[in-house]
């Protein structure tokens, strides 16, 4: 039961000033200026009391008993039905002869108002690689540039920077260790994309991790001859995800999600390359000391020392 924030009676007060009533300590009218209260409510609350004890101060439903207009179930289960063969709202009010406005309250009210709700719900795609470097996710994510300090710092919303563009974040995460290369790049077009695969490759080389697959959305860039040249070159296979189903891709996009309110979101930067300049420091964090959930509480660094140490 949810009580009013500003309610003079919790079901407790209500019990107390029923049983000094009751017991002739205080007459309604005594007791409703002592519990601030109207003498109405003094008896209505003694009334209940004395009926139920306890147990009957709580707030009642005020929903009505009897509703006159209220759509007769086998009608209601005829719209389930024609909602479940993929009908339309306004088809199944056409084919009931019911109004358009019965038909849309009884869909949402039976959870059945949005077409996505008549598929099954999808089971959770987890997995992990069991080698680091198996398979590398890649995305990029955009962030609005910082021209000057905005309304977070100066507390004014009619100065805005307009037109001050974006900067890509290109992120790269092992699956099997959760370690992470990062980039601020200008754009996102073939030329950058094609240079941070590269220097990420190398970063996770530089680490002791052969890189093996890489991961990718079906962005213009990663769909290019050059990227996939650049794949070959570096011996990599290139997998893409599967179209408008970026949780193919989920490790990407959750530790998007991490950085996001771990960096980009967490201070108030003066301009971008304050923000660029914060970056380094916080993914050295989250390789090497944030625990991660995932990895049992361990950082990602402790997953790949563990994965180097063991026997091939």
């Amino acid at each position: 039961m949810r009580i009013h924030a500003n309610a003079r009676l919790t079901p407790h007060q209500r019990g107390v000033l029923a049983r000094a009533v009751l017991s002739g300590q205080m007459t309604r009218a005594e007791a409703a200026v002592a519990f601030r209260c109207s003498a109405k409510t003094a008896a209505v609350w003694t009334a209940r009391y004395e009926a139920g004890g306890q147990a009957a101060m709580g707030d009642r439903s005020s929903a009505p008993r009897r509703v006159a207009n209220k759509t007769p179930a086998a009608v209601e289960a005829a719209i389930e039905g024609l909602r479940r063969a993929r009908l339309t709202a306004a088809e199944i009010a056409v084919a009931l002869a019911r109004p358009l406005s019965t038909v849309t309250a009884v869909c949402k009210r039976i959870g059945l108002n949005r077409l996505s709700r008549l598929e099954p719900v999808e089971p959770p795609n987890r997995y992990e690689r069991r080698r680091a470097g198996e398979l590398l996710h890649i995305d990029v994510k955009k962030l609005g540039r910082i021209a000057r300090p905005g309304h977070r710092v100066h507390g004014d919303r009619r100065t805005r920077a307009r037109g001050v563009g974006w900067e890509c974040v290109h992120v790269a995460v092992d699956d099997a260790t959760r370690l992470a290369y990062v980039e601020v790049l200008a754009n996102e077009q073939v030329p950058a994309v094609v240079g941070f695969l590269g220097r990420a490759v190398a970063s996770f080389t530089a680490r002791g991790v052969t890189v093996e697959r890489v991961m990718t959305d079906n962005g213009s860039a990663y769909r290019s001859r050059a990227h996939a040249q650049a794949c070959r070159q570096l011996g990599l296979r290139h997998l893409r995800t599967r179209p408008y189903r970026p949780r193919t891709n989920g490790k990407a996009e959750r530790f998007i999600q991490t950085m996001l309110r771990g960096w980009a979101y967490a201070a108030t930067y003066q301009n971008s390359a304050q923000r660029t300049a914060a970056l380094g420091p916080w993914l050295e964090r989250y390789n090497c000391v944030r625990p991660h959930g995932s990895l049992g509480k361990r950082p990602p660094a402790a997953r790949l020392a563990e994965l180097l140490e063991e026997p091939a």
